[in-house]
């Protein structure tokens, strides 16, 4: 037993065995650093006060941080190697690793552009290009929105920061033109096509903003407006849609 014991206390001596012995409690140490912080960090996201968007590239960045952080003591620590000299060593193998990856870079500067600035948040109704969607998420490299047809989207972020970006109303909002034939007062049809169209919407889904209505144009034959309204489940807008037009119909005539 007593030999044993001494075999072990031999062997945790010597040099390379605490070497890996700290370089694990370092890197578990480190894990639940970061496990911590990006948890905190998702919870102060998703606040409703909190200004910042809640994409997942804000999280990779304060994990990548605190792993860079981490290694770097690990080396120093257990291994001698300084991180300074190491990057500066390889600073002319990084010039032709970062032309390698001058892709991966544009679309990661893209994304910290498009998400501290505000430019796109998860939640929003986009139109990049021929692309339109709500978007879900924006990470270190792409922009993921979901489309009409329930089809997802995968859209670089250096695409995003360079190309036209237009922000759509949101998809729970509904927009109806409609035309009036003949000479009633506005007013009046103003009142009934107010009270029809929330009472057909609401059939369908709660309405979070009253239909409002604003007249475009008259013509010969009438004149022409367009109800805007809310309705809370934007899967049902079109089908609050079909509702209100079968309930202003007949009031338009």
């Amino acid at each position: 037993m007593d030999a044993l014991v001494s075999q072990i206390i031999e062997i945790a001596s010597q040099e390379w065995v605490r070497d890996i012995f700290w370089t694990v409690v370092l890197a578990a140490a480190t894990f639940g650093v970061s496990h911590v912080v990006v948890k905190g960090l998702r919870a102060l996201l998703n606040r409703d006060s909190n200004p910042l968007p809640s994409s997942s590239i804000i999280v990779n960045i304060a994990r990548a941080v605190i792993w860079i952080i981490g290694g770097s003591i690990i080396l120093d620590s257990c291994f001698g190697i300084n991180p300074n000299a190491l990057i500066t060593a390889l600073g002319v193998g990084g010039i032709a690793i970062s032309l390698g990856f001058q892709d991966t870079l544009s679309n990661l500067i893209g994304g910290i552009q498009v998400t501290f600035m505000g430019i796109v948040r998860p939640g929003d109704n986009i139109e990049v290009g021929t692309e339109t969607g709500v978007v879900q998420d924006v990470s270190w490299r792409h922009t993921t929105i979901t489309n009409a047809r329930g089809e997802t989207v995968i859209i670089p972020n250096s695409i995003i920061s360079k190309t036209s970006l237009v922000q759509l109303p949101p998809v729970n909002q509904i927009n109806i033109p409609f035309a009036v034939v003949g000479d009633r007062p506005m007013d009046d049809v103003k009142s009934e096509l107010l009270v029809a169209s929330k009472a057909a919407a609401e059939e369908v889904s709660p309405v979070t903003q009253d239909p409002k209505i604003f007249f475009s144009e008259v013509t010969e034959y009438g004149f022409k407006g367009k109800i805007i309204m809310r309705v809370e489940d934007a899967a049902k807008a079109g089908l609050a849609v079909d509702a209100v037009v079968r309930a202003i119909a007949p009031l338009t005539r």
